[in-house]
């Protein structure tokens, strides 16, 4: 990472000491306090910068170095964050928490989000399209071209994660009642457009992702006619198959690998069947490129995956998985979830463990052979803003136990105070982690999306309506959010 040279200091400290003792002089020291806390910020993110000479220098020969990785002074986590981040964070999180605030604001959004007004059209508005931009657009969403999103995904490597998931906001959104005469429409000119549309935006998405980056993508984004399919567990269409083989293709050939969401449960299946078909495909003898998502809150979730690893282990391809607690509780029939909380962490947590560590163990379903059944050729996700799971399972990667290829990943503008435990901090260089055995290395990855203003808030309206009880548990981030403030205040009067 480059030396990044210190920001230059315009008030000198004296004199906002001595503006302390003079009242008359309190609009200076407001400046001289807002100077100093922008400086505080920029100057950790320099000291990340560098700091390697020093502790390359530091560490000794005959001692392995990924023991550097622990250290008795540990900054704050959320340190890493710019300031406007920070604030941003707690004003947008202030609102997703309140139960008296957020239905309003989901309500207000909705009506901006699907109007056909002009002044309520935030790709029209300039003055709405500023204000949206500014706040919750930048909270979550990568940028509206190629050029803005690759900004925004070179300044979270800069902070210190790994890298991205990133996904395209532009979906095909069915109304009730489309896909009932579909069997008889077949592909029309309406179903090749938004395959096409589909397809484009995906293409584009992996294009803009780095080597070593994840793109995200939903089949039912590519509209009618791959709903239907899904719901009869047909193989995709001809048009829609050839346009996932040419996304797989640039993946592969860019080194970016593809993350299949999933969706409710009337689609998983066909969307599991379709899922290992391209994985079949792709993930043969090699790492994985295809990741199929597994829902933890689902009761058939250990059987299902259980059966999944199998295939892959006699098929001879690598799985991909990518493990989530799941996100429609509010529509997926009741029986088929987990009839609490608890018993869903357990089965995230158990999944977890028993994948990283590769073994045949409970919740997964043994047979005869029981422990000792062989195993397959896996790649982890861990996705999730569970403080506790997420220490488990980076519990486990520390300690060199697990021999897979393994991600963390949080939603973009949400569960920073979890991510940010997840980076090196001040005191460990890039060049030391690296340093580290490969299977010690966390890696963080933050998801976000891309596309217009006005199709990213339709995208988040969609995802936030879909985990409405996830959103409404943003409080701990809202307090993580408060206390990072109140640190770096207080760090300006040398109280922290």
């Amino acid at each position: 990472m480059p030396s990044v040279a210190p920001p230059r200091v315009r008030l000198k400290a004296p004199a906002c000491l001595q503006a302390r003792s003079r009242p008359r002089h309190q609009p200076a020291m407001l400046r001289a306090l807002a100077v100093r806390l922008v400086q505080t910020t920029r100057s950790r993110q320099s000291l990340r910068a560098t700091s390697a000479d020093g502790l390359a220098a530091a560490s000794r020969p005959n001692e392995p170095e990924h023991k550097s990785l622990q250290t008795t002074n540990k900054p704050a986590p959320l340190s890493v964050l710019p300031l406007t981040n920070v604030m941003r964070s707690y004003f947008v999180t202030s609102i997703s928490s309140s139960k008296i605030l957020l239905p309003p604001s989901l309500a207000l959004t909705t009506w901006i989000a699907n109007s056909n007004n002009a002044l309520l059209n935030p790709d029209r508005n300039p003055i709405l399209h500023y204000i949206l931009k500014k706040t919750f657009y930048a909270q979550f969403c990568a940028g509206e071209t190629a050029a803005e999103a690759r900004k925004t995904i070179a300044g979270l490597k800069n902070i210190g994660f790994s890298g991205v998931i990133l996904g395209y906001a532009k979906e095909a959104v069915l109304q009730d009642g489309e896909t009932e005469s579909l069997s008889v429409k077949g592909a029309d000119e309406a179903t090749k457009q938004e395959i096409a549309s589909w397809t484009e935006g995906t293409l584009e998405t992996v294009r803009i992702a780095a080597p070593g980056d994840f793109v995200a993508l939903k089949f039912t984004g590519a509209g009618r006619e791959a709903l239907y399919h899904l719901s009869e567990r047909k193989p995709p269409a001809p048009a829609l198959a050839e346009a996932v083989d040419n996304i797989c293709d640039l993946a592969l050939s860019r080194n970016v690998r593809l993350l299949f969401d999933a969706e409710q449960a009337s689609l998983q299946k066909g969307i599991d069947d379709w899922t290992l078909a391209y994985m079949r495909k792709y993930n043969a003898g090699k790492p994985a490129l295809v990741y199929g998502t597994y829902q933890a809150y689902l009761k058939s979730t250990p059987s299902t995956l259980s059966g999944h690893l199998r295939e892959a282990r006699d098929g001879g391809f690598s799985l991909g998985i990518k493990l989530v607690r799941g996100a429609y509780i509010g529509s997926d029939p009741r029986q088929l979830i987990h009839d609490t909380k608890a018993n869903t962490d357990m089965a995230y947590d158990g999944i977890a463990e028993a994948v990283l560590r590769q073994k045949w163990q409970a919740p997964l379903v043994l047979t005869e052979k029981g422990s000792k059944e062989a195993f397959p050729n896996v790649s982890l996700v861990v996705a999730s803003h569970n403080a506790v799971s997420v220490r488990k399972a980076k519990a486990i990667v520390a300690s060199g136990e697990a021999k897979i290829d393994v991600a963390f990943g949080q939603l973009q503008g949400m569960a920073d105070e979890v991510s940010c435990t997840l980076i090196p901090t001040e005191a460990i260089t890039k060049e030391v982690a690296a340093a580290a055995p490969e299977c010690t290395r966390v890696r963080p990855y933050k998801y976000l999306v891309w596309g217009s203003t006005g199709e990213c808030m339709k995208y988040l309206l969609r995802r936030a309506h879909e985990n409405r009880d996830a959103v409404q548990r943003t409080k701990d981030g809202r307090d993580a959010m408060r206390a990072e403030l109140w640190r770096r205040t207080k760090s300006v009067f040398g109280l922290a």
